[in-house]
């Protein structure tokens, strides 16, 4: 049985909303790139109906937005953006890819996060001071 404290942690909240292995799967693609529901289904080949359903909640999450578009001679479609809200996702992807790139190694790449400079990144407990601290050095509650 789940505590109510459990039911109400935004942790909690989080897991349940993402842990459909399609919604990180449609992030991943977004944050390279993919805008346009058709490369979503190709790049992940995912039944339609399946990504419309994960794309709605996305947006009605604010983690997405639809915006219309028109190519020349063609009726009005529907892409997709990362809001400001789906663009914070970058740092929990960045850290989720990592732990699996240290404990679950793959030969397919993942999404290259990188520094404006083009330098390499890694996600890292800072402290207020802005000191990097080793993970056994983080204390939890």
């Amino acid at each position: 049985m789940t505590s109510p404290i459990e039911q109400s942690c935004s942790l909690s909240q989080a897991l349940d909303f993402f842990s459909e292995r399609w919604m990180l799967q449609i992030m991943r693609e977004a944050f390279q790139g993919t805008t346009r529901f058709t490369d979503f289904r190709k790049a992940l080949r995912i039944a339609s109906d399946v990504l419309t359903t994960r794309l709605t909640a996305l947006v009605e999450a604010g983690v997405m937005e639809r915006r219309e578009y028109r190519e020349a001679g063609q009726r009005a479609r529907t892409d997709y953006h990362l809001t400001g809200s789906g663009q914070q996702l970058a740092l929990v992807l960045a850290a989720l890819q990592q732990w699996g790139e240290q404990h679950l190694p793959s030969d397919v790449p993942g999404i290259t996060f990188s520094s404006a400079a083009g330098r390499a990144v890694a996600v890292r407990f800072v402290d207020e001071d802005g000191a990097v601290l080793d993970e056994k050095d983080v204390l939890t509650k």
